[in-house]
């Protein structure tokens, strides 16, 4: 599973002036990531916008992406719900022609208790016809799938290949990475502690930040991963008001407007997410000349 090693990219969905989805901006996003050397793509995982999508939506986004990246680099399908039958037949109908693996968020809002995620998870597993990396994102969804949960998952289907891990608990991390399956991929979902969850095992990032400065942020990680901590936390400590600013106001408003400022794609959003404010879109442009 090396193909998941380094730095994957949750990519943004740009959107027109009037909503719709803007795949002349999409088709430059993909060459400005892979051109500057990222390793992997996600398409409509939470950057995505996803929960703003509708299903026929997501389908073309989806088949775009895969023809567009045209096997250059792996892909990945976000897929996920907080209705286990609704992610189960979305899996099973899903056109995996020029993809890799599935990235599937653990259910939101229902906050179900561990045997519940477990029982989710386990119904996806059963029927997907690609590997599974499951993602842990409490502040989003409600819960927090324990470093239990996810060891038990990792043990019990060989087809659940790794974990997205953006709870912020370094005890967590700690047991997990303890517990699991020698092979079994522990990967970052929250850019501002790449570096130490590197440090402890990691084997890269689902970033949010890599939108923007792929180069600059994918380089860093090959730095971390090649064991060469003192220059990546050189070039860690340049991004850290970067990747405050992109979270400020919520994501992706923030990793969108770095994308306008940049010239990729525009900054739109749909509702019930909003734009950042002028005042924060001043100090991400203060920030990005700083990197770029």
């Amino acid at each position: 599973m090396e193909m998941f090693h380094g730095t994957g990219v949750a990519m943004v969905t740009p959107f027109t002036a009037q909503g719709s989805v803007d795949y002349a901006g999409l088709d430059t996003l993909i060459d400005h990531l892979i051109n500057n050397g990222i390793d992997y793509l996600v398409s409509l995982g939470t950057t995505g916008e996803s929960a703003t999508l509708s299903k026929e939506e997501k389908q073309k986004v989806w088949a775009f992406t895969a023809e567009k990246v045209n096997k250059r680099v792996k892909l990945v399908a976000g897929i996920g719900s907080n209705n286990t039958y609704e992610v189960v037949e979305a899996v099973k109908s899903f056109d995996t022609n020029g993809y890799d693996a599935i990235l599937s968020a653990s259910p939101h809002y229902n906050k179900p208790i561990q045997e519940g995620i477990y029982q989710h998870y386990k119904a996806i597993a059963e029927v997907s016809p690609l590997p599974i990396i499951l993602y842990n994102v409490p502040g989003r969804t409600g819960s927090n799938m324990t470093a239990e949960t996810t060891v038990r998952l990792a043990h019990d289907f060989k087809n659940i290949i790794g974990i997205k891990e953006a709870s912020g608990n370094f005890d967590q991390f700690n047991q997990i990475m303890r517990d699991k399956p020698a092979d079994f991929l522990f990967i970052s979902g929250d850019d501002p502690v790449t570096l130490p969850m590197i440090a402890l095992g990691a084997v890269g990032v689902i970033s949010v930040v890599g939108n923007a400065i792929p180069r600059q942020f994918s380089d860093m990680i090959r730095l971390a991963l090649s064991g060469d901590l003192v220059a990546a936390r050189a070039e860690h400590y340049k991004f850290i008001e970067f990747t405050r600013l992109m979270f400020a106001e919520g994501s992706p408003g923030g990793v969108k407007t770095a994308l306008k400022q940049l010239g990729v794609c525009g900054d739109a959003l749909r509702l019930p997410l909003v734009q950042v404010s002028p005042s924060t879109a001043d100090k991400i442009a203060v920030e990005l000349k700083k990197i770029v």
